[in-house]
Parts: structure tokens; sequence; C-alpha cells
């Protein structure tokens, strides 16, 4: 088991941290200086100390940390004739290493809150005085909501997607721009709403939604948003050929339809300039970036994309500048939650710890304001820290959209490993293929969705199949494709002696 316990880290490096985080603890906890070790369950010992460990070891020189990294989870994958389980060999992993912490997903946590294996913090928390307001609104609810009602945990980050809006494009067309709250129906027919001619440059669209433009991501988004399930996995039923989804599908089809939402491949500045164009930085392809675009739905690492485009698209470079956000659209069942917002690695001590107030400590340090204070100096992937206080523009835009909503309890793709392990591959495929055809106009969205009922159902009716069996299909499936992609080019295609292997992982 690879893993290494770090030391005190030398004395310059956290004398420059601590003038950069300051003293304090984020709390009042008793434990002086005594010393204390714990376990920290983590994918990679490295990042771990990057993103949490370097700066708790200068404040805390007295805490010796260990990381035992659950890489060895994914080494160890696929050794043996059985079939790997992660859940099974991740409590397997914990049974053996015992870590106090516990690095976990949501649905990770809620299972072992159910299952009883968590440590309840509040306790600790009303023990150290631990400071909860400026918390994002919601956040301690909700992980007791997961947690049956007990405090077992508590997240280092959390992210969401929001639209971002052209301030001047709405006031050029003297339209009333989007609202927090706003439902999918009300954000498209506001898109709709702005003008559908014009070419290159001159063209305008009502929205972008980047990869999601095409009718199959559209439509899955659309009806993850209602908490639709085109299959459910508990008791094997595919919900696809119901009035709901009927609904859903052709309401994407008509926003696609309306040309109001952005399509690369047919926007012809785009095919215009080829590869070689006048955008020296990538982010200047997206139509919102550059001024084309009323609305866009992106996360928080979007705001770093403009100002790089800004600071490195060169002196010719358009650059949105009077730009604002609101919460990302809802439904109308469930107005204050969203799909597109989620909590991250959730930090839970083990119920058998027995060095539950050490641990604690680290907790209480990650989710404390000196923390978020340092984490909000950058703005990535890896989302916002959990305190509002830094959650901030210094041009006042409505950053309080990205936390206004809390993360959907309704998983369209919850229980799927209960699903046989070739259901998501084979059906993905028909999906593309049917919904290519209503884009196409060679079938309705009603004939699409009673053949992609059909063909679920005989999906789900099957067996497992073997490895032997899943690696036969890529084969078979990505020689057809490359086939085609010959074809389209003009090739001759000559029958191969033995097909390519595709590794399947």
């Amino acid at each position: 088991m690879w893993r290494q316990t770090k030391k005190i880290v030398p004395a310059a490096v956290m004398a420059s941290m601590l003038a950069v985080t300051g003293c304090s603890t984020g709390g009042n906890s008793e434990s002086g200086n005594e010393q204390a070790a714990i376990k920290v369950m983590y994918y990679d010992e490295g990042s771990f100390f990057r993103e949490y460990g370097m700066l708790f070891s200068a404040l805390f020189p007295e805490i010796e940390i260990e990381v035992a990294s659950t890489q060895s989870l994914y080494r160890n994958r696929g050794e043996g004739d059985e079939e790997f389980d992660y859940e099974k060999a991740l409590q397997e992993f914990i049974d053996q290493e015992k870590p106090d912490i516990l690095m976990l997903e949501s649905s990770q946590f809620e299972k072992m809150a159910q299952d009883g294996k968590l440590y309840d913090i509040e306790a600790l928390m009303t023990k150290d005085k631990f400071d909860t307001e400026g918390l994002v609104p919601g956040m301690v609810d909700y992980m007791k909501e997961l947690g049956g009602g007990q405090l077992y945990g508590m997240p280092t980050s959390f992210s969401s997607q929001v639209i971002y809006y052209n301030k001047d494009l709405f006031d050029k067309y003297n339209l009333q721009p989007p609202t927090d709250g706003m439902t999918w129906d009300q954000v498209i027919q506001l898109a709709q709403m702005f003008p559908t001619e014009g070419e290159g440059e001159e063209r305008v669209y009502g929205m972008s939604l980047g990869y999601r433009s095409n009718l199959q991501d559209l439509a899955m988004m659309l009806g993850a948003s209602e908490g639709l399930k085109y299959v459910i996995p508990t008791s094997k039923q595919v919900t696809f050929n119901t009035d709901a989804w009927k609904n859903i599908v052709t309401k994407a089809h008509s926003a696609i339809q309306s040309g109001a939402l952005y399509d690369e491949s047919k926007d012809t500045l785009l095919q215009n300039q080829g590869n070689n164009m006048m955008y020296n930085h990538y982010a200047l392809r997206n139509p919102f970036v550059s001024g084309r675009a009323a609305m866009t739905l992106e996360g928080s690492h979007f705001i770093r994309e403009m100002k790089d485009a800004k600071e490195y698209g060169g002196d010719d470079a358009k650059v949105v500048e009077n730009w604002d956000i609101v919460t990302t659209p809802v439904s109308v069942q469930n107005p204050d939650s969203s799909d597109s917002t989620w909590y991250s690695n959730i930090l839970s001590i083990a119920k058998d710890s027995p060095n539950a107030d050490a641990a604690w400590k680290l907790i209480s340090y990650i989710s404390s304001d000196e923390y978020a204070r340092v984490k909000s100096k950058v703005i990535d992937y890896g989302g916002f820290p959990i305190r509002t206080k830094y959650i901030k523009d210094e041009e006042g835009r409505n950053f309080a959209a990205f936390y206004k909503l809390k993360p959907s309890r309704q998983d369209m793709y919850k229980d799927y490993d209960k699903l046989p392990q070739q259901f998501n591959m084979m059906f993905y495929d028909h999906m593309r293929t049917e919904f290519e055809a209503i884009t196409n106009g060679t079938k309705s969205v009603e004939e699409a969705l009673e053949l992609l009922q059909v063909k679920g159902e005989e999906l789900i009716a099957q067996e497992d199949m073997t490895e032997e069996e899943m690696q036969k299909y890529y084969e078979e499936k990505y020689k057809d494709e490359r086939n085609a992609l010959r074809e389209a080019a003009g090739e001759v295609i000559v029958e191969e002696e033995a097909a390519e292997t595709v590794t399947v992982e």
C-alpha cells in the first residue's frame, strides 16, 4: 500500500504560511500543543498536501498526518477473475487502513451515514464553539438531510453552474435580462426573443450551451432538471415512452429548430476562419466571450477563461466585459435546488476513530474563515470555499447566484450499477441514433421514443456480458465507426485480417 507520513514543514515555510493565513485555528479547541497523529483517506497524497495538508501542518505542527491513498484500489482493479466491485473494495480498504478521516462523495457519505459508520461531529462543533455563520446557506441542513438528521461531515468546497448574461446585448435589443429562479421554459423563451438573422460577427445568439447544443444532451439536461429518469434501475423499468419525456424532447427539439441556440457546426464565422483563426485564445471561440451570445450556462471557472481571453487574446480581441449572472434554471416543483450544484470532497470522521479530536481540528480548519480566504484567491475547476464572505465580485455582480440553490436529491443516474454492465454503453448508442433521426427530420419524437423504449427493455432484460463479449463488442463498434469515417473521407475500405485490440478500462 503506497502511503507516506508527512513531517513538520520547515520553519521558514511555516512562518510564511502563518503570515498568509493568520494564527487563528477557526475555533477554540483546548488541545494546546499535545502531539497527535491522524490518518486521512484521500485519492492522492501529493494532492492532499498541496490542497490542505501543508497549510494545516504549518499551523498545527503537533498533529502528524498520514495519507492512505485510494489509488491502490484502481491499481488492483481487474486482478483475478472476479468482476471489480468498487464499493466493496473501498470498504475493505477502510477496514484494513482504519483512517480517522474519510474523504467521500455524496452517495458514499449518505450510505456510510445510514450504516452507522460515521462520527456525529455536531458535539465537537459545539464544544469548539465553531462558527457556522457565513457558511453556504442551507449547507449544514443539507448535510444533516443526507445523514438522516445527524451531522456526519462537511464538504471542502462546492461547485455550481449559473447563467452568465451579456448586459449590453439585452440593452441593445430592449429586453429584460434573466433573473434568479427562472425555469428552462422561461430561459428558452427569452433566448428566442433575440434575432436569428445575420452572418459572421453580426450573428447574435440567444444562448450558448457549449457541447450540450445537440438534441440528446439538451434533452437530458432538461429532463434532469425536472427529476426525470429514462430508466429506473431498482425496478428495471424504462420510462422513455411517457408524456413527460415526449414533452421534454419536443421542447428541446423546438429550441434547437428556432435557431436561438448556438451550434458551433453552423457558425459561419468559425468555418470561414478555419483552424488558422484570428482568435489567439481558445476561449474566444465561445460566442459569449466574443460578445455574440446573450447567455451561456457555465461554472465558476468561466470567469478565469474570460479574464485570460482578455489578457492573452491579442489587441484586436473583443471580450465581453459588461456581464452578470443569475441562477441556473430550476424546476417549478423544486425551485430551491438544482442538479447543477454539488458539494465536493466531504470530510467525515470514522465512527471508531480514536483520534476524533485531532481529526476534527483538521476538518474545522478546512471549514474555517482562514482557509476560505486563502482558497478564494484561486477560482478554478475546484469550485468555491464553503464560506460566502469570500465569494464576491469587485464590480458588484450577483455572485450569490453561485450558492443560492442547494444540490438536488434527484439523481438521474443513481443505482445504475444495478443494470447489466453493457446497458449504458449500448443504450447510449441507440439514443444517439434516434435523437439524430429526430434532428434530421426522419423520425418524429413519438416514433423515436417508442423505439428507444423497446430497445431499452430488451437491453435491461439481458444478463451481464462477460469481459470477452464486451471486448468483442468494442472491437466491432470502433471498427465500424472507423470505416464509416474512412468512407466519408472517400477512402476505399479493405477488410482487415484481424481487428485491432481495444483495451477496455
